[in-house]
Formats: structure tokens, sequence, C-alpha cells
């Protein structure tokens, strides 16, 4: 049924000067699952989170969010429906402490970003929920920490707990664990399957043992169209991924 979908595109293109990156792009993500999107590279996954975001419009075809057809929408009007997106670079504000960081985000719902007139103590009150989503991300202990202190993998769990200040139905993940030691992967990875019990998560990621832990559900990009759909154990053995993805890449999808 459609209710059981968040997320649908429905032919969606996105063409440059006669060059199709996106080339009618049909998925369907199922409400509260994990749905991975892989594909070599120059496969057209950030052009397509681009196009759910709105930061590019599409040539043609359509973008539903909740039965609501959301195509032409401005990006502001998207992320106010619940779509929330993080980025491959860690978007943090480097010289507050990661308290400020989530305040600053909680702010958003506040609609008093912008009134830089009034005293730091008026948002005090934000300090109790701050220190929640903290917990939640393993950051507790890191509160009164300039951001810039952080190791890389605790500055990603950062832009978690920012983006769940935003109170994210659907959650855009760009590259979750790039650059990444083992031991920070492992905890993004504990991290993401924890903040995904209560909403949806869209996830671009090349780490294909994070995807094989994480994914309910992978769509498969190569050359800006959809080379295979389902679940990891089916998708790993098509000949055509593995195809697709040539030599050492073909080692790590199987």
């Amino acid at each position: 049924m459609a209710t059981d979908y968040i997320l649908e595109t429905r032919e969606l293109t996105k063409q440059f000067r006669g060059f199709t990156a996106v080339d009618k792009v049909s998925i369907n993500v199922r409400r509260s699952s994990i749905h991975a999107l892989i594909g070599p590279n120059g496969a057209g996954k950030t052009t397509f989170f681009n196009l759910l975001t709105k930061f590019l419009p599409p040539t043609s075809g359509s973008i539903v969010y909740n039965g609501h057809d959301i195509t032409r929408e401005k990006p502001a009007q998207t992320a106010r429906r619940g779509v929330i997106r993080s980025f491959q670079i860690s978007a943090v504000f480097p010289h507050l402490t990661v308290m400020e960081n989530v305040r600053v985000a909680l702010q958003r719902k506040l609609g008093t970003s912008f009134h830089f007139w009034k005293p730091e103590s008026t948002l005090n009150h934000l300090n109790e929920r701050a220190m929640e989503l903290l917990t939640e991300v393993d950051l507790e202990s890191f509160a009164d920490t300039q951001t810039v202190e952080l190791p890389y993998g605790r500055k990603r769990a950062l832009e978690i707990a920012t983006t769940l200040a935003v109170d994210p139905e659907l959650m855009l993940l760009d590259e979750p664990t790039q650059g990444m030691g083992h031991e920070d992967v492992g905890r993004v990875v504990d991290l993401i399957r924890k903040v995904a019990k209560n909403r949806t998560v869209l996830m671009v990621e090349h780490n294909m043992s994070v995807i094989a832990n994480l994914s309910d559900q992978i769509t498969v990009l190569a050359r800006g169209t959809v080379l295979a759909e389902g679940p990891y154990d089916v998708v790993s053995k098509n000949p055509l991924v593995l195809e697709a993805y040539v030599g050492s890449a073909e080692a790590e999808v199987t």
C-alpha cells in the first residue's frame, strides 16, 4: 500500500546540458526502515540526494513525501516537513561546545534563531533537552568540550545529535562512516541503528559491511539508473551489481 511508504520518487530525472545524472529513478522508501542507496562513483547518488532536499530542481519526474507531492517545494519547506540531511563533511561549529552546538539546532524550532540581541541565559531552558540528545548519541560526557577537540567519529555523532534536535521523520545520511577507523565505524553503526528505531533512514554509504549490518532494503544506482533493488543477500549476488563495481569493488559487494 502507498501508505506503507514515507518517500516515493517517480521517474525522477536530472539532466545537465545533455548529460543525464539521474535517469528516471523510481524508488519507494518504507516507513520505519533503513534504506541504503549504493553504487560506484559517478552513479548519481549525491545528485539524487540533492534532488530530494531541493538543492537541485529535477528536469522531470516527481517526489512524494507522506502522500504529498513536494517536487517543487523550496528546501526550507521540505525541511519543515521533517526531511533532514547530514552531509559527507561534518557540519558543526568547531569553536562552540558540544552542548552549544545542540542548543543552536534546538533554537530552530523556537523561531528565535536570529534574535542575537537576547542574552544567552534565555536559552538555558534548552539544556535539559540538549543533554537528552547528547545522551542518545553517547556524548553526554563531552557536553562542555569544545567541538574542535572531538575525534572525527564523535563529531559525526554530534552531527546526528543536531539532526535529531529538529525532530526528523526522515533522516538522509550522506556517507556517515566516511574516513573513519574501525572503532568509530562500529560506534556510528550502533548509533544509526539506535536512532532509526523511531524514524526512517535513507543513507548513501560505500562501506559494504555497514550496508550489510544495517539495511532493510538496498537500491543500487549505476550511470544514473536503478540497477537492482532488494535486501543485501539478494543484491550482493546480482551479476549486474558485481559487474558495475568491477574488480576490487566487486570483492566488497561479495
